[in-house]
């Protein structure tokens, strides 16, 4: 089967490792896992990390990359993937357990023409979302989803911060932020990224560290030490900071005095659960808001979306078509 796989791991120059071409199908790892031929595949800041060499052993290479898909079953019924993968016997909340796993991790992953998934981790996608958008929603929109309804339980009215607009998380923040009746503000160093921003649904956007006209009711921080300080600094008492990533550092200093004297909470999240997937995509269709994409690229060029991830120069989602015949796609590109 083509797919885009890890052979080696650079941390300086994590495309060097990067290999596009054909792996032996791996089948079933265990009993109840079952085969999706995938239609569409979205790209991570995770499929670097991997490249890198994090999160991802040497000795578990080649390891085929990509968390997120749609696709379709055997039996024809078209599907999203959860790629959150508990470790045999867990019973409770997938999230939670210390050993779960994301495809691309311990199993091979989602950038590629076919992918084995245990059988609980499919979802059946609302035939309202195209490949591409489906393709977007169990990492980026699912953690932003998680993010906003579950740990910073934000409701109708209630104000959010997000920072860095332009990652995938945040532009999934403010998309479902909006669409839930939040005033969402954001940050970007860029004047370009705070326009479109605008453009997507935030109410409000401003340069990173700027003093706010108010302080909010909670902050979507993906972005870690630059940002760390202005987060708690824009939380009213009793706001919450919902953490789901660290892309700057994930070190800066921690502000205890601030936030027990200000009774603030900092919660941290990872991903979501498979109802939480169910539960995004039926807010998609019923308020009619959709993924942010920055583009469609074929497999054979993953390398390119991936480099412009790593140059930071994506607003929303770079999507891999897998699905188009080989020549549809020059022309798709």
């Amino acid at each position: 089967m083509r797919c885009a796989y890890v052979e080696s791991q650079d941390p300086d120059n994590p495309l060097h490792g990067l290999r596009v071409g054909g792996r032996p199908d791996p089948g079933a790892p265990a009993e109840g896992w079952v085969p999706v031929t995938v239609r569409a595949a979205a790209l991570n800041q995770h499929d670097l990390f991997s490249l890198r060499g994090v999160g991802l052993p040497a000795e578990r290479l080649p390891m085929v990359l990509g968390t997120d898909a749609a696709g379709v079953l055997d039996d024809g019924t078209e599907v999203v993937v959860h790629s959150v993968v508990p470790s045999p016997g867990w019973a409770g909340e997938e999230t939670l357990d210390p050993r779960r796993t994301l495809l691309s991790e311990l199993h091979p992953g989602t950038l590629a023409e076919r992918v084995w998934v245990p059988a609980r981790n499919v979802v059946a996608k609302d035939p309202a979302l195209t490949w591409a958008e489906a393709a977007c929603l169990p990492t980026a929109y699912l953690t932003a989803y998680r993010m906003l309804f579950d740990a910073a339980a934000l409701r109708p009215g209630q104000t959010v911060l997000v920072q860095g607009a332009g990652g995938g998380v945040a532009t999934a923040a403010v998309v479902l932020g909006r669409a839930a009746g939040l005033r969402v503000w954001v940050t970007s160093r860029s004047e370009a990224k705070r326009a479109r921003a605008v453009d997507i649904g935030a109410h409000a956007a401003f340069q990173t560290g700027t003093r706010l006209p108010e302080q909010v009711d909670a902050v979507v921080e993906t972005v870690g030490a630059a940002t760390w300080p202005h987060s708690l600094k824009a939380l009213r008492p009793g706001g919450t900071v919902a953490v789901a990533g660290a892309t700057s550092g994930a070190m800066p200093p921690a502000e205890l005095n601030r936030i027990f004297f200000r009774s603030l909470r900092v919660v941290g999240t990872t991903m979501g659960t498979r109802a939480q997937l169910e539960a995004l995509q039926r807010m998609l269709v019923a308020t009619g808001a959709r993924p942010v994409l920055d583009g469609v690229v074929p497999l054979a060029r993953v390398g390119e979306g991936l480099g412009r991830l790593a140059a930071g120069e994506v607003f929303g989602k770079i999507v891999v078509d897998v699905a188009l015949p080989e020549e549809d796609r020059a022309r798709a590109a």
